[in-house]
């Protein structure tokens, strides 16, 4: 396993952390310093449909979810002060430079990426062909899993490829259900009959990456 995973970051640009600046009036959600809450990441939550639904059936789990585009996050953070739920950290905010600043090695019990941007002319922007990703799953606790929707053919079949071939990870593809609502494309995606795909990638035992170790604090000694 770890062969394999070192064999093809020879072929990758290595990520480099270090170049990021904090974002925006950044700060640190306080679960992060309770490590008995399991953690969730959701990237590029939108107005927020999964997220609600998510902390609302999952009440023992602590999700963060991130979105980026201004007028999403806003409609986001509307409903999130209309349900309440003390189980949510809403951040706007780029998910890369906030990742790299907030979250700890090892500490996330699952991550959502649901029907992100396809970047269809743009493909090294695709989330499992960025060298961020190896920086993303050292964030992953052992076990833990990345799941990746989309309504795109392509960019599931080169994503479970990048699972396979380039990180590794055992994964599990299949088709969501006609009745899944789980985000306002899902719906819109389902009504109109088009086929949407899964991709479960879990992290294993014994899986190593450059940046285990590293965090904010030792920015300046890290070598990749």
């Amino acid at each position: 396993m770890t062969d394999n995973l070192e064999l093809s970051h020879q072929q990758k640009r290595a990520f480099q952390p270090q170049r990021l600046s904090a974002p925006r009036n950044f700060t640190l959600p306080e679960v992060l310093a309770k490590s008995e809450v399991p953690l969730v990441l959701e990237i590029g939550a939108g107005k927020g449909k999964h997220a609600l639904s998510f902390v609302q059936q999952n009440p023992d789990k602590h999700l963060i979810a991130i979105e980026r585009t201004r007028n999403k996050f806003d409609a986001f953070t509307k409903l999130a002060a209309q349900q309440k739920s003390s189980n949510l950290d809403a951040i706007h905010a780029d998910a890369i430079a906030w990742i790299v600043h907030a979250i700890a090695p090892n500490s996330i019990d699952s991550i959502f990426i649901l029907y992100p941007n396809p970047e269809q002319h743009n493909p090294n922007q695709q989330w499992l062909n960025m060298p961020f990703f190896e920086f993303l799953l050292s964030r992953l606790k052992v076990g833990g899993e990345v799941i990746l929707a989309t309504n795109i053919e392509t960019y599931i079949d080169n994503a479970e490829q990048q699972a396979h071939e380039a990180w590794c990870l055992p994964n599990i593809r299949r088709k969501v259900k006609s009745d899944s609502q789980r985000t306002h494309f899902e719906v819109k995606y389902l009504a109109r009959q088009e086929t949407c795909w899964q991709l479960t990638m879990r992290k294993p035992k014994d899986y190593q990456t450059r940046f285990d170790s590293w965090t904010i604090d030792n920015l300046k000694s890290i070598e990749i």
